[in-house]
């Protein structure tokens, strides 16, 4: 996806070196659409320059900070020298995850979407997350919950979560569930100790999850789970609660389990 409008002053953008001068060099600016800007041969390094082309080379791609614009004469003064190495690499890497980003777009839209829907459907994710990537992420993390802030239609968030937990790599994901234990038989208290027990995995949970089983109102428990990806969180969690309601039946007890919290909040 590239911008319209300008870049601000200040800004570090990325760019295509397209033609190389005695004067300066011509970047096509690889965010904004149609935009290209000039880095003015006392811009390109530190000291003297001989050669402009010892620097840089037609098709390079590089980083760089925006001096000045003029809209009205359509002139954007960048420098090079001005972009220190962690500045560079930062914005590479941001860059390219919105090229990723980009593409999980595609995938999410498939072919129901024209530029228009899709421009609209992007700028509701980076409104509410400030980028592209950072809307996909988030969607892998928390799923619908981090796009009920957009005005994206049900069908939508639905797609673009799908597509964030089938694409996206996150370092962990949470994942939240609730099940109901219940039990009337004469293993009582103890019975449902025995589920709860159950569903903490007796020490067999892998060691890259981290799993735990909180009371939050009769007879409803929270299993929490945080894992290094979605798949491995769910699976974790729907492991967890059958393990609790499989213990608490064996007792004569009853269990449910369930996504969303039944009793009244905290």
């Amino acid at each position: 996806m590239k911008y319209s409008g300008w870049p601000d002053p200040g800004e570090l953008v990325v760019g295509k070196i397209d033609e190389i001068e005695d004067f300066g060099v011509f970047v096509d600016l690889e965010e904004y659409q149609d935009k290209r800007g000039l880095i003015h041969i006392s811009e390109v390094a530190s000291g003297w320059i001989k050669n402009v082309r010892d620097h840089v080379r037609e098709g390079q791609i590089v980083v760089c900070k925006v001096l000045d614009v003029d809209e009205s004469h359509e002139q954007i003064d960048l420098s090079l020298k001005d972009v220190n190495d962690h500045q560079r690499s930062d914005k590479i890497q941001d860059w390219k995850n919105e090229q990723k980003a980009d593409n999980w777009m595609d995938l999410a839209l498939e072919e129901d979407s024209d530029d228009e829907a899709y421009t609209a459907i992007a700028n509701e994710l980076i409104g509410v997350h400030g980028s592209l990537y950072d809307g996909f992420k988030q969607a892998a993390i928390h799923g619908a919950e981090a796009l009920e802030d957009t005005d994206l239609s049900d069908d939508e968030i639905d797609a673009l979560v799908e597509t964030a937990r089938e694409n996206v790599s996150v370092p962990y994901v949470n994942v939240t569930g609730y099940v109901d234990l219940e039990n009337a038989s004469p293993s009582g208290v103890d019975g449902i100790r025995e589920a709860l027990e159950a569903a903490e995995g007796n020490g067999e949970v892998p060691d890259e999850v981290e799993l735990e089983v909180v009371y939050v109102g009769a007879p409803e428990y929270r299993i929490k789970v945080r894992a290094p990806n979605y798949k491995t969180a769910e699976s974790q969690l729907e492991e967890s609660a059958s393990r609790a309601v499989a213990a608490i039946q064996e007792q004569g007890g009853d269990g449910e389990y369930h996504r969303e919290r039944k009793t009244d909040d905290e």
